[in-house]
């Protein structure tokens, strides 16, 4: 083998593997998100279609959290601030939002739980996370999480001592959202 077809090798192997690694490097965030929504990692809670048949005596306290961007221009907050649940029973909570500006803005929530080891037992059948939402300029509207907590936390030896949960909300202005006010800011100025 001569010298120049082992430099075209070696220059083919470093390209395959500098293209490897940028796909991965790509791949790592909807990769991440996948995991921590299989495995409750994080405090990520699961998505189910219905709460289970079988329910526990035993109760267990939620906390409900809320935080919102300063940029968003809503107030957001929960309608409870928290509510004692059966284990595998499911229930229905709200938040309310409110648009202060005279705009219509678009926002997205980010959630999770804490304790994170309770993310893999506290599943959300419905809720206003799973999409945006778009408020009118001085709307106010109650967005529902329907959810339950798994029984199976009473017997799991890493969560059998949690007696609160606390199930937290962030909302966000959206990138699209951002983009108009970035518009609406340049052909005003």
């Amino acid at each position: 083998m001569t010298l120049q077809s082992r430099n075209r090798r070696t220059a083919i192997f470093a390209a395959g593997g500098a293209t490897g690694m940028l796909g991965l490097a790509y791949a790592s965030v909807p990769l991440y998100k996948l995991f921590c929504e299989v495995t409750g990692f994080g405090g990520t809670p699961q998505v189910a279609d219905a709460a289970p048949a079988n329910t526990k005596d035993q109760s267990i306290t939620i906390r409900f959290d809320a935080n919102v961007s300063s940029d968003l221009g809503w107030t957001f907050g929960p309608k409870q601030t928290t509510m004692d649940v059966k284990l595998g029973e499911p229930m229905m909570a709200y938040y309310v939002a409110e648009n202060k500006t005279s705009d219509v803005l678009t926002g997205r929530a980010l959630f999770n739980v804490t304790p994170q080891e309770a993310g893999i037992f506290f599943n959300k059948i419905e809720c206003f996370c799973f999409t945006e939402q778009t408020l009118q300029p001085g709307e106010r509207v109650e967005m529902p999480v329907q959810f339950f907590v798994d029984a199976a936390i009473a017997d799991d030896a890493d969560t059998r001592a949690i007696r609160e949960i606390t199930l937290s909300y962030s909302f966000f202005k959206t990138e699209a959202a951002k983009a108009a006010a970035t518009n609406k800011e340049q052909s005003n100025g």
